[in-house]
């Protein structure tokens, strides 16, 4: 689970603190206990579920995985997220809903008094990357000792749950945060909180905060990343401990609602390429061309509008490239997601200091000899640098939002970004990808790969040649039969002859048939860098016989 209270509660069963704990201690409720696979042991184990269940008129389907569910127009469906909490979504002709079910919150005095007594347990002393494990432990000895009465019939698991919850979580946001399907929360000024579900768009939850609340929480939250949130610094962004990006707009000033704030949540191991086939976002076998592409370095776009999938595509891709490169990432703000061990990650510096922008990063990269140029997403001037790396030699990669060929062409070559015309010919892929709504779900998927051959400067016009298109009404890829790019520059870079371009195309499905297999068995980021590791060690023949044979691809 992503949330930043979960990952903090995972504990290492050998860690030793002295006279802090014993065995009894050690029994942290429900937090250290796994999701339930059916309804009727998940309204067992947590009576706050059952209490809401039995407050609604029909009963919610029930799932572990939420992604392999296929749903018709009306969704009732509830999830487990762990630490006790569920994700009830209903979806329909009148209304969308997201609601949070968890522990019920005790009495705020009984809370503040545990605080008190932890406090006196505490005696000033740090705990670091233990204090999840340090504080439960503390509020056992508490309670042992007697240092606070507990009223009668009070759960103590919920207790600790929401005293955890106060001093090392988020507060009302660790629910959303537990959710790895949510992509987006945020909160426009008092009121309800709002998400963006990856497979049911947006929708507003059962989450309703004060602007008071809100105040208090994004004061805390900005104090433990030590951030200044005031009325004289209102906009500031926060990285949150497990990869998920914070912006603040603090005031009603500038803000007429109110404070307002939004998360944009990553996942700590990116998305794989096996994954968005397991998906359908990606074929394949066009998956396979562009490993085939990558291997030899070549410049890429991925574009499309806002919330396609472009950045997660990029990350995923970004494994086709080899592990011994050297790879520079340049961003305003980090979202790329590399597994390579010589990659140096550098990001702009606006709000404090001497301004760096990505203008300067990334002609300092030039002078660092890198295998890879990523560029988080090319907006400006920095466009203009990045072709002039590409003029030098340099691959590059990056985002962009643009629909289609002649709107990319377009903004590339008109302020701000202003990249010579005859600069375009050292663009070699654009990869276009969409979000569409397909039923009661949004799917993400690639709809088309063009290859750039070159821009006629008497025509004024781009030459390309679309490689792989997607027919939105079978929901399928068409590979167009041919590409200029496996046929030129790959055979060039391998040294073949014409008389290889069949082997290249047989090559082409041997890689498709390891990455089919990898999505249905080995889907994981980890497990796809071993086998491109394994790849090119040992080659793709002897990688794609133990594909044949059903064994683990990686030696």
């Amino acid at each position: 689970m992503p949330s930043s209270l979960l990952n903090k509660i995972k504990l290492r069963k050998t860690l030793r603190v002295g006279p802090l704990e014993s065995q009894e201690e050690q029994n942290l409720g429900f937090f250290d206990r796994e999701v339930c696979e059916n309804l009727e042991s998940a309204k067992q184990r947590h009576p706050h579920l059952a209490a809401y269940l039995s407050k609604l008129p029909e009963p919610p389907k029930y799932t572990t995985d939420v992604e392999s569910e296929h749903f018709d127009n009306q969704v009732n469906v509830i999830y487990p997220l762990g630490l006790g909490i569920y994700a009830h979504i209903t979806r329909g002709e009148e209304s969308n809903k997201y609601n949070i079910v968890e522990p019920p919150k005790p009495d705020h005095k009984l809370l503040a008094e545990m605080e008190v007594a932890v406090a006196r347990l505490v005696e000033g002393k740090e705990y670091g990357e233990q204090k999840a494990m340090i504080l439960a432990s503390l509020f056992k000895r508490a309670i042992k000792e007697k240092m606070i009465k507990i009223p009668k019939g009070t759960d103590e698991d919920i207790l600790l749950y929401h005293f955890l919850r106060e001093k090392i979580g988020h507060g009302f946001l660790d629910g959303f945060l537990s959710d790895p399907e949510l992509e987006d929360i945020s909160i426009p000024g008092a009121g309800s909180v709002f998400v963006y579900h990856r497979a049911f768009g947006n929708l507003e939850t059962s989450i309703d905060v004060s602007q008071e609340a809100i105040n208090e929480l994004l004061r805390n939250i900005a104090e433990r990343h030590g951030k200044v949130l005031s009325y004289t610094h209102p906009i500031i962004d926060i990285h949150l401990t497990d990869g998920s990006r914070l912006n603040i707009v603090f005031g009603e000033d500038i803000s007429l609602r109110g404070s307002n704030f939004t998360i944009r949540k990553f996942p700590k191991e990116p998305i794989s390429v096996a994954q968005l086939i397991k998906w359908h976002t990606l074929s394949a076998e066009l998956a396979a061309y562009l490993w085939m592409l990558f291997e030899v370095g070549i410049t890429a776009l991925v574009c499309g509008e806002t919330a396609s999938g472009k950045t997660t595509t990029l990350n995923a891709l970004t494994s086709f490239i080899g592990s011994d490169s050297k790879i520079i990432s340049i961003e305003e703000t980090p979202e790329i997601n590399v597994f390579h061990k010589n990659w140096i990650r550098e990001v702009t510096r606006l709000h404090t200091g001497v301004q760096v922008t990505m203008f300067d990063l990334l002609k300092a990269a030039l002078r660092q000899r890198p295998d890879y140029i990523i560029v988080g997403e090319i907006r400006g001037e920095e466009g203009k640098v990045a072709f002039q790396a590409v003029e030098t030699g340099h691959p590059v990669l990056s985002t962009m939002h643009a629909g289609n060929l002649g709107q990319l062409f377009q903004r590339l070559t008109s302020y701000p970004i202003e990249v010579p015309k005859s600069h375009i010919d050292g663009l070699n892929l654009v990869i276009f990808q969409a979000r569409i709504e397909r039923g009661n779900k949004f799917i993400r998927r690639c709809t088309s790969i063009n290859e750039v051959i070159g821009y006629e400067p008497d025509g004024g016009r781009l030459n390309y040649l679309p490689t792989f298109t997607y027919n939105g009404d079978l929901d399928n890829f068409r590979f167009m039969g041919s590409s200029f790019h496996l046929e030129n520059r790959v055979l060039a870079f391998r040294g073949w002859g014409a008389d290889k371009i069949r082997d290249i195309y047989k090559e082409m499905q041997a890689r498709a048939d390891i990455l089919n297999y990898l999505a249905d068995n080995f889907p994981a980021h980890t497990e796809v860098s071993k086998t491109m590791t394994a790849a090119r060690t040992v080659g793709i023949w002897e990688v794609h016989r133990r594909v044949k044979e059903m064994k683990v691809p990686w030696v």
